[in-house]
């Protein structure tokens, strides 16, 4: 029987005539480029522990919540011989423009990154993260084009 773990993250974009993604280095046992994520903490919501999250990661503090999107991905994996079924919500949060210089390395990373659609989709190596990636452009431009409207 599999271990169940949930975590909570987010695709941080900030928005300069097209959106550009914070994406992060794992090299926890392979390299690979990811999103900021991890685990609630008591008396956390959602929306709270994927800020939280975000923040700690990046170092940006003043991250808003863009409301809609919301995608959940799910997957197997073995830690020290005993198999993990991991759930990891994720919500999209918007930083400033002013603030991508803010980004900073946590201790969890080797290297932060922000990037256009496609230089991120060229850095994504898992299709699910991929996948993300790809309907949270979708989500953004259109919900940046809304807001051009008015």
């Amino acid at each position: 029987m599999a271990k169940e773990e949930k975590s909570f993250g987010a695709v941080v974009y900030y928005w300069d005539e097209k959106p550009y993604f914070l994406l992060l280095k794992n090299t926890l046992k392979t390299t690979y480029w990811e999103f900021p994520k991890g685990h609630a903490e008591e008396n956390e919501n959602m929306l709270e522990s994927a800020k939280r999250e975000a923040i700690e990661e990046t170092g940006i503090d003043n991250l808003v919540i863009v409301p809609g999107f919301k995608r959940v991905l799910r997957w197997f994996f073995r830690f020290k011989g005993q198999l993990i079924h991991k759930e990891a919500v994720y919500i999209l949060l918007k930083a400033r423009k002013e603030d991508r210089n803010k980004a900073k390395i946590s201790e969890e990373h080797q290297e932060i990154l922000w990037l256009d659609f496609e230089q991120a989709r060229e850095k994504m190596k898992i299709k699910s993260n991929r996948e993300m990636l790809e309907q949270a452009y979708q989500f953004i431009t259109e919900f940046e084009k809304q807001k051009t409207l008015f």
